[in-house]
């Protein structure tokens, strides 16, 4: 899977590509990234990306002719996504996460800077995306989480490609706790059924922690959940 991030940063990118799990996907060709600056497509002498708003304003913008120059120079593969990272996109979350990693050969991710890009950049866009209800200094810290979780997600990223159905938002509800050795630690005991063997019983007390768990802490989740188990018992 094919990956390009057009950013007026590459280096931010430097380290979280050569690090742990991304760093190993990258490295077996489970998915490429490539990066370009739209500074090198700018058409004047300075080098220039961005300029005052027509109306005035407070800020700067984003020039639309380097950032078209720089997507239309990359490649285009059959199955391609153009994503421009903004709070006022769709939420980034696990469903669409998976959508990317099943759907497309490529994914274009278009990082904005100072007070965003001229608008009509968004011809180019075919998706926005948002890290969620808050503004950030760049668009590479959004550009940098739809790459991680949408990379461990294709095949051979994670080792045990099985944890991947039971982590947290995989089945509408939060992960259930984890407890490893000791089993005592400053008088805090892992919880007896998980030393039980009973395979059955740990089964149950997960479900029903993963449940507690989602809504105390985020009933908004549980009560999407909650629908979704009415709606599978109608149609049943």
């Amino acid at each position: 899977m094919r990956f390009d991030i057009v950013t007026l940063f590459p280096d931010f990118f430097g380290s979280p590509l050569s690090s742990g799990l991304l760093g190993k996907a990258l490295a077996k060709g489970i998915a490429e990234v490539y990066l370009t600056n739209p500074r090198d497509f700018a058409i004047d002498k300075h080098r220039r990306v961005d300029d005052e708003p027509y109306g005035g304003g407070v800020g700067m913008l984003m020039k639309p002719e380097p950032i078209f120059a720089a997507v239309e120079s990359l490649p285009v593969l059959p199955r391609r996504d153009v994503i421009f990272v903004t709070p006022q996109g769709q939420a980034m979350d696990q469903p669409l996460l998976k959508n990317l990693s099943l759907n497309f050969d490529q994914i274009i991710i278009i990082c904005g800077h100072y007070e965003g890009v001229d608008e009509r950049v968004m011809q180019l866009v075919t998706r926005e995306v948002s890290l969620g209800d808050f503004v950030l200094t760049c668009g590479e810290i959004p550009a940098l989480a739809l790459l991680n979780g949408t990379i461990r997600l294709l095949p051979g990223t994670v080792g045990k490609e099985e944890s991947l159905k039971a982590e947290s938002f995989e089945a509408g509800l939060l992960d259930y706790p984890q407890y490893t050795r000791p089993s005592v630690f400053r008088e805090l005991e892992v919880p007896p059924v998980l030393r039980s063997g009973n395979h059955a019983e740990i089964e149950r007390w997960r479900r029903q922690q993963q449940q507690e768990r989602t809504r105390d802490r985020r009933p908004d989740l549980y009560q999407q959940w909650i629908n979704e188990q009415q709606s599978s018992e109608c149609v049943e």
